[in-house]
């Protein structure tokens, strides 16, 4: 019941989503330690007046113990490789490392490593579930011995805590060291830590039966496992911590919203899974949520069906296939699935801007210009967030149930990166789990689904090309898809996504690396085009970014202006320098 030490973060993260460094400052004097006056609260409990506090390791009478902290394992000079050539063998890690689609690989590669090139025992803590922000916390707790993984925790669970346990000889990793000669060349150089010595052992002196430890390979989710979990798992800590009674999904028969409502439907299925395996927690927050204390979820259709509200907002301009794609799946996840028409609220309002400027804006369709166009759209798709609030908060009240919904967004990171979706419309929700997943991937869970959970609805939502179905019909057809309103294809968005990015490429740099990868499929001149008309609508349309409905955190590429992506909102949208450039450049060519 003593402080032994305590140990300063000397890394702070500061990049990406994280912010360390404006509410926090490192520790910045490398073996040293201080004596650090306790308040008096923690006096009474304790009996210490000082503790030492500062950069040190833990010796016990039979093993030294190190300690790094989340960033510390990720940082080029990581706190644990001196301190393995100082003699620690047990390095400590208590992470808060968030999911992020296909990274998982890489925690665990960095732990192995750490204990491949310099021997010992890596304990990994990390972090699970919601922080009441945009990212979602996996868990993936690890035991790594001699660059071998021997103990794997959960990536995706709803427990709130989980214990690994593994039994380990430290004879083992003093005999790893032993061989690698380079190591004991550069141990016998190192600067010291300072040690503060505790009277107790880890380890009995009579420890003859202890067994050989047994690697593991490392069960890694694929992506698609990966987008049917974590989002799953954040909807339903926002939904439990928010104490709202479920969620509204605005249904319109497409891959997106569709993505969104099999993710709904996972969140159903891993509560009755946690239940069934005796969380009490769980069934506590299903029960207040329901508002039914006797209630246990048992079959995730029926669950759904108690929180889960979907919905199909019927125009003119809507086909019957997508009206029955959206009532079949509901049907097949177990959602109360709603009907409606908005055309009587979209007359209403273009009505009153008729009355008041005698004008009476007209699609392209029948002779109007592009600006009448793109209004007429607009407005029907504003109308579809202002019902979807207005159905989120009253349809449990006609139901004879008590609280309101949570309502969800649908709309993926390569629309919001090229600025594909009205300002307030059904992309302005509560939260969206699908935010900073791409088009790509989405559709490759839709097929996951297909084949994990039978959802056969899903299969002509799959072979359907994707649209927003605001213009009208051409001899009841579709005259409008999204990959031709764009002027690009989602694959091609992913591509510009990555490089903006991660590799930091602004037009010009953008140009000289798609000349070469688009070599066999592209001219010079045609990758300018592109390039050119990506950048156009990306800067045009940045300002949505500022008020894009919070998503869950997926990709490294996401366009968040929140915390993640900071941009300016108001970009020179002809690009005259870097255009110029890249015209010379294909000149030349």
């Amino acid at each position: 019941r003593k402080i032994l030490l305590i140990r300063p973060k000397i890394t702070l993260a500061n990049g990406g989503n994280y912010r360390e460094l404006r509410w926090f400052t490192p520790w910045s004097k490398p073996r040293h330690v201080e004596e650090y006056f306790l308040p008096r609260i923690i006096q009474e409990v304790t009996g210490q007046e000082t503790v030492p506090f500062g950069d040190a390791v833990l010796a016990t009478k039979d093993t030294c113990l190190g300690t790094e902290i989340c960033e510390e394992l990720w940082a080029p000079n990581s706190p644990h490789i001196e301190m393995g050539l100082d003699g620690v063998e047990i390095f400590t890690n208590s992470s808060g490392s968030h999911h992020v689609l296909r990274k998982a690989h890489t925690r665990v590669d960095l732990v192995n490593s750490a204990t491949a090139k310099n021997g010992g025992i890596y304990i990994l803590a990390n972090q699970k579930g919601c922080d009441g922000d945009r990212l979602y916390y996996d868990g993936c707790a690890m035991i790594s011995v001699n660059g071998d993984t021997v103990a794997q925790g959960s990536q995706f669970s709803l427990d709130d805590v989980e214990v690994l346990v593994a039994t380990l000889d430290l004879e083992d990793v003093r005999s790893y060291r032993a061989e690698i000669s380079s190591r004991n060349l550069a141990a016998s150089s190192v600067c010291p830590y300072p040690r503060i010595k505790v009277n107790f052992a880890l380890s009995c002196s009579d420890d003859v039966a202890v067994p050989a430890y047994i690697p593991i390979q490392w069960r890694h989710h694929t992506p698609e496992e990966e987008i049917c979990l974590g989002p799953a798992c954040w909807l339903w800590d926002f939904l439990r911590r928010s104490k709202q009674a479920g969620f509204f999904l605005p249904l319109s028969g497409g891959i997106d919203s569709s993505a969104t409502a099999c993710i709904g439907y996972s969140m159903c299925h891993q509560v009755c899974l946690a239940v069934k395996n005796g969380n009490a927690e769980v069934l506590a927050d299903a029960r207040r949520i329901v508002n039914d204390e006797t209630y246990i979820p048992e079959d995730p259709r029926e669950f759904c069906r108690r929180i889960f509200t979907t919905c199909y907002m019927a125009s003119e301009n809507s086909t019957q296939e997508t009206c029955n794609r959206a009532k079949l799946l509901a049907e097949q996840i177990g959602s109360y699935h709603i009907n409606l028409n908005i055309d009587a609220a979209v007359k209403a309002i273009v009505g009153i801007f008729s009355m008041v400027t005698g004008q009476s804006p007209r699609f392209s369709a029948y002779g109007g210009s592009s600006r009448e166009n793109l209004a007429l759209q607009n407005v029907q798709a504003r109308i579809r967030m202002v019902l979807a609030y207005l159905f989120a908060q009253l349809t449990l009240w006609t139901r004879g149930m008590p609280g309101g919904l949570l309502v969800l967004g649908s709309s993926n990171v390569d629309e919001g990166l090229r600025g594909y979706l009205t300002k307030y419309d059904c992309s302005s929700a509560d939260i969206n789990p699908i935010g900073g997943i791409s088009k790509t991937d989405l559709k490759s869970f839709i097929q996951y689904c297909i084949e994990n959970f039978q959802f056969t609805s899903l299969r002509s939502i799959m072979s359907a090309p994707p649209t927003a179905e605001l213009e009208p019909l051409v001899d009841g057809q579709l005259s409008q898809t999204d990959e031709e309103d764009m002027g690009m294809t989602y694959a091609e968005l992913s591509i510009y996504g990555k490089l903006r990015k991660i590799a930091k490429a602004g037009p010009y740099s953008m140009f000289c690396k798609l000349i070469s990868i688009w070599k066999e499929i592209c001219t010079p001149r045609e990758v300018a085009s592109k390039v050119k008309h990506f950048f156009r609508m990306y800067s045009i349309n940045r300002h949505k970014m500022t008020t894009l409905t919070p998503a869950y955190h997926a990709e490294n590429y996401s366009p968040d202006d929140n915390r993640f992506d900071l941009r300016p909102f108001l970009y020179n949208t002809t690009w005259s320098w870097q255009f110029r450039c890249i015209d010379k450049q294909v000149n030349d060519l």
